[in-house]
This record gives structure tokens, C-alpha cells and sequence, in this order.
């Protein structure tokens, strides 16, 4: 499809900016949209600290410069350059703190204007981003003006961006506009407090209910929607977000615009094999001392799951998840099995510190695994000289009785009493935190006997956290299976991440991604990704569903484990911007039509 624009701005407070997921899908699509639009310009807030490292400042265009004169005489002052992700899209980014003593101006008019009550509201929490976001507005107004004949649209995501969109048509600027929601707000707060949302949509007032909900829920959904109202073209990401917008919005989304990824920056499947089984190995280092000094289990005949994201526990599902554990760790007991599930929670948390025990556990390890290191040479040929002479390979004769005794204190330093901790960290009021008080309810207390164990991991993996040393992706590759049962999740990255990996996962009906799947893909005997069933579900179902769905997995062969890891690549790869991005073509095409 091609575009009818001949300039193509998007405006995003994530714009060299990582806040949350809008950041991804901004910076991954970047090429694809400099595929279509030989002008394309990423509008975002100007962070000094932030910007360093993710933004080179260049020369505005020539044709540019007056008109940025003028905007920074009423404080907006504009840095031009380029944002440091594949394709180097160009950016402006906008300094609006002189600007900022117009904020209350601001306010007003978007009452005069749409109605907007944001009396009460404060800096961080709406203010700033609506100042941004008019200042950004404003930008791309007097650029309209210079390039007068050129067919200009313009989309801004989120609210945090909407009074761009606003004040562009307050001045009826020769603009197509584009309106994209990620989530709304309403529906957020909506999910995270009462857990009923879907039940509830057809029987709420949403202006009442907000306003309920305090001042600034109800101003950012005041925004929200009138920017829906006032756009050309309003968007969505998912078809359960299209729902949740109609109902809360009172607009029916035009298109549909889903979140792809880059595949280019994934690896082959061959590449995530092998990624898998260092990184697997990796994270079984980690397992052993972690665990074994209070316990033994057959680290070969061990599975490892994951949830990670952010700490929201029944928006991202972890209460869920916690609960249906409980039920295959009973399940596995009764069968008295074998198999270990070790399931580690990679949430960010509200930490004090590195368990000191956990600590003093590494420290023995890698002190008992150096003294092995320094030997390896000389078991090598003692192993060799024993099975040439068809001798007696025992601990004495393959290691040498001298070595045994200097290695015996080693290991009884590294044995101890008691339960291995749930959590690699100590944090701070830990009788309220919602994941350790569901490990208990759950009986997940990591007991000798217990098949299921956990592990609460409260920091950001960054590859040099002092335990795993993993980042990210390197710590998915290294599992077996993502677990994201959502209650909300508007589109839901990182099970379509997971599965670029080549790891299984996963997600439910209530994500966007997981729509996506029921509709427009079909499932294989090994999925890949499987989709739990939330929607017009009750709780105890959908608990005791996922428990069903990790114990198949469990029991799965290794080559059918392989099969769904190549089959969960094959379905990441339909989500490729490559073929997302005609949605977005289509979006500004209907804008310009109609302008």
C-alpha cells in the first residue's frame, strides 16, 4: 500500500524516552515507516539525561530554523537530530520547560475548548505530559505552514500525547490526525481494582465511574476521549482494546493497529538453540546453589518457567499464575513425580538487598567449583589411565586422596539447615507483598518434597545484577516456558518475544496478542504459544486451566518441547512489521481523506 502523505509526524512521550511498551513499538517500526515516507519526523519530550546515549543532535533544516525562532521566544525550543535505533529515524525533540508557565493557559483551554476538568490535577501525574504534548502540537502546526501544500498527517499515542491532536484541531491546522490509545485509562484502573472489567463495560457510566476514581483518572479520561472524539482516524492496538475503547471512548476504533516487532533482530531458530543451552546452563549454575545446599533434586530432569513484566499482580495475571502452581505442585506430589518445576518471577520489586545467605552460597560454590577448575587436567588423565587399565573408577582413585580431603570442608561449608528462601532478595515490608503472601496461600515454600519451587527475582535483569548476570532475552532463552496469563493487557509483548526467542509461552484471550491468535491464526497440534481462556471465564476455571496446560507441558517429550518452540517462531513471525505496518499506512491514508 502506499501513502498519500507527503509528511508523516508521530508524537510519543516515549520518543528517546523508555517509560514502557510504546517505547518498543515506536523505536522497532522505525524503518518500516522510513520505508514509506521519505519525511518522517518522531516527535518527543526533550530529557537531557534521558536523550544521552539514545539521541545525536544535528542542524535543523534550513527552511526550519525561523519558525523554531519564533517557538522559542514562547519557550519551546526545539532539538533536531537523530534517535540511535536501527534506521536512525529523525527526531525533534522538544524542550518545553520556559513553555511550561503556560500550563494553567493550557488547562483552561482545553475546558473552553473540550470540556476537559483538570482543576486538580498535578505536574508528573498529567500536567507535564499535557504540556509536552501542546507544545509538540504547536510544532507541527508552523511546520504545516511552511510546507503549505504538502499533505501532512500526524498521530499521537496515548493520552500522554493527546493534547497535540487537541490543539491542532482547535486551530484548525491543515492536519490529518491520527489518535492511538494503547490502553485506557479508565479501563486500567478499572481492571486493577475491581478485576471485573469486561463484566462491567456494559453497565458503567464512564464519566461517572472515572470521576470517581479521583481527579487525575478522570481528567486523562476526559483527554482520552476527547482526543478519540476529535481525531480523523481513531486507532487501537488489539480487538479486546477496540471493545474496551467503544464502551469507555464512545468511539468505535476505524482500524486496528497491533504491535509488531523487528524479526530481522531475532535470532534463526539454529542460533536459538544453541542460545537456549548456554544460557539454560547458565541459569542451572545459578539453580545450584541457590538450592542445593538445603536440598537435592535431579537438575537434568528440570523444566524452567517464568513470568516477567511489571509488578502489577492481577492485571498481568501472577495471582493466577501462583495459584494454578499450587495445583501442579500438588498434582506432580501425588503422582510422586520425578520432574522439578522451577518457576521464577522476574518482577521488579521493592528491594533492600541481596539475600546475605544467598550471597555466602555463591561465594562456597564458586570456591568448590575453582578447586574442581584447578583439577580438571589431571581428572582428565587419571579418567583416561583407569578406563585404559580397567581400573576401579571410584571418588578415591579418580580424585586422590589428598584432593578429597582438602575438598571435603569445601563442601560441607556449602551444605546448610532449613528451606531454600523464595526470594533472591530481602524487601522492604515483606508481610504486604502480594507475590510472597500468594506463594504461602499457594503452600510454595520450596519444601523438600515439593515438585513446583519458585523463585521471586525483584530485580531488572541487566546482565550484571551480581546472581544471574542474565539480561533479558538472555534469561528467556535460557527457560522452557512463559507464563503471562492476563487479566489486561492491551497488546502483550513479551509473549510475542518469547516466541522470537524460540521459547513457548503463554498468554490468554483477554490480550491483544492472544485475539490475534484466535483469530487469525490457527493453532497446531504444538502451538507454540497456547492461549488461555479468560473471557466469560470464572476465576477457579481459568486457574485451574493454566495448572492444566503447565502440566502438558511439563510431560511433553523433548522433541515435542522442540516442536513448540519452532512452531512459536513461525507464529512470531506473522506479527513482523513488515506486515503490520500496512495497517498504519491505511490509518494516515483515511486521515488524509478525510481532511
Amino acid at each position: 500500500m502506499d501513502a498519500k502523505a507527503d509528511i508523516f509526524y508521530e508524537v510519543s512521550w516515549e520518543v528517546c524516552n523508555k517509560v514502557g511498551g510504546i517505547f518498543t513499538v515506536v523505536a522497532s517500526k522505525a524503518v518500516q515507516m522510513m520505508n514509506h515516507y521519505n519525511n518522517y519526523w518522531l516527535i518527543g519530550p526533550y530529557f537531557p539525561k534521558k536523550a544521552f546515549g539514545m539521541f545525536e543532535e544535528t542542524l535543523a533544516p534550513e527552511e526550519c530554523k525561523t519558525c523554531f525562532d519564533k517557538l522559542k521566544a514562547e519557550g519551546i525550543e526545539v532539538h533536531c537530530g537523530k534517535w540511535m535505533v536501527k534506521g536512525s529515524p529523525n527526531v525533534m525533540l522538544v524542550d518545553f520547560t520556559n513553555f511550561s508557565v503556560q500550563k494553567n493557559s493550557i488547562k483552561q483551554k482545553l475546558w473552553e475548548h473540550y470540556k476537559i476538568d483538570s482543576l486538580y490535577t498535578e505536574w508528573f501525574d498529567f500536567d507535564e505530559p499535557v504540556v509536552f504534548a501542546t507544545a509538540a502540537g504547536k510544532v507541527i502546526e508552523v511546520l504545516s505552514e511552511i510546507y503549505l501544500g504538502k499533505k501532512t498527517v500526524a498521530q499521537f499515542h496515548e493520552w500522554l500525547a493527546a493534547a497535540g491532536l487537541l490543539y491542532i484541531k482547535s486551530e484548525k491546522a491543515k492536519v490529518g490526525t491520527v489518535f492511538t490509545t494503547h490502553a485506557t485509562t479508565l479501563g486500567r484502573s478499572i481492571a486493577a481494582t475491581d478485576r471485573n472489567l469486561y463484566e462491567m463495560l456494559d453497565k458503567i457510566s464512564p464519566d461517572e465511574n472515572a470521576k470517581g476514581r479521583g481527579s487525575s483518572v478522570f481528567a486523562k479520561h476526559l483527554l482520552e476521549k476527547a482526543a478519540a472524539k476529535n481525531a480523523d482516524v481513531f486507532t487501537t492496538v488489539s480487538e479486546i482494546t477496540g471493545i474496551e475503547a467503544e464502551k469507555i471512548l464512545d468511539r468505535k476504533p476505524d482500524v486496528l493497529l497491533m504491535n509488531g516487532l523487528d524479526m530481522d533482530k531475532f535470532p534463526t531458530f539454529e542460533e536459538a538453540s544453541v542460545k537456549h543451552k548456554l544460557f539454560k546452563a547458565r541459569i542451572k549454575q545459578f539453580l545450584t546453589y541457590y538450592f542445593f545446599p538445603y536440598q537435592t533434586f535431579d537438575i537434568e530432569n528440570t523444566l524452567i518457567y517464568f513470568l516477567a513484566g511489571r509488578y502489577e499482580f492481577t492485571d498481568k495475571g501472577v495471582d493466577v499464575c501462583i495459584k494454578a502452581l499450587g495445583k501442579l505442585n500438588e498434582k506432580l506430589k501425588e503422582e510422586k513425580s520425578k520432574k522439578t518445576i522451577v518457576c521464577f518471577f522476574w518482577i521488579p520489586g521493592n528491594i533492600r538487598s541481596i539475600k546475605q545467605e544467598l550471597l555466602e552460597n555463591k561465594t562456597y560454590f564458586f570456591d568448590l567449583k575453582d578447586s574442581i577448575d584447578d583439577e580438571t587436567d589431571l581428572l582428565k588423565t587419571r579418567m583416561l589411565s583407569l578406563l585404559i587399565t580397567k581400573g576401579d573408577i571410584t571418588k578415591e582413585n579418580l580424585f586422590g586422596a589428598e584432593f578429597m580431603q582438602e575438598i571435603k570442608p569445601k563442601v560441607l561449608r556449602l551444605s546448610r539447615k532449613g528451606m531454600p528462601p523464595v526470594a533472591t532478595h530481602d524487601l522492604f515490608s515483606e508481610q504486604n507483598d502480594a507475590i510472597l503472601n500468594a506463594f504461602q496461600q499457594a503452600n510454595l515454600s520450596n519444601k523438600t518434597e515439593d515438585r513446583v519451587k519458585v523463585v521471586f527475582y525483584p530485580i531488572y535483569l541487566t546482565g550484571a545484577d551480581g546472581l544471574l548476570d542474565t539480561s533479558y532475552y538472555e534469561s528467556m532463552q535460557g527457560a522452557h516456558l512463559g507464563i503471562f496469563p492476563s487479566y489486561y493487557e492491551p497488546w502483550g509483548y513479551t509473549p510475542l518475544e518469547a516466541a522470537a526467542l524460540g521459547v513457548s509461552s503463554v498468554t490468554t484471550d483477554l490480550t491483544g496478542f492472544g485475539r490475534y491468535l484466535c483469530t487469525e491464526c490457527v493453532p497446531e497440534k504444538n502451538p507454540g504459544i497456547f492461549v488461555l481462556k479468560r473471557f466469560g471465564r470464572a476465576y477457579d476455571e481459568t486457574v485451574q486451566d493454566l495448572a492444566s496446560i503447565m502440566y502438558y507441558f511439563a510431560n511433553l517429550p523433548v522433541q515435542e518441547r522442540v516442536a513448540n518452540k519452532m512452531t512459536s517462531q513461525k507464529v512470531a513471525a506473522t506479527a513482523d512489521w513488515k506486515l503490520f505496518i500496512e495497517r498504519y499506512i491505511e490509518a494516515h491514508n483515511l486521515a488524509i481523506s478525510r481532511l
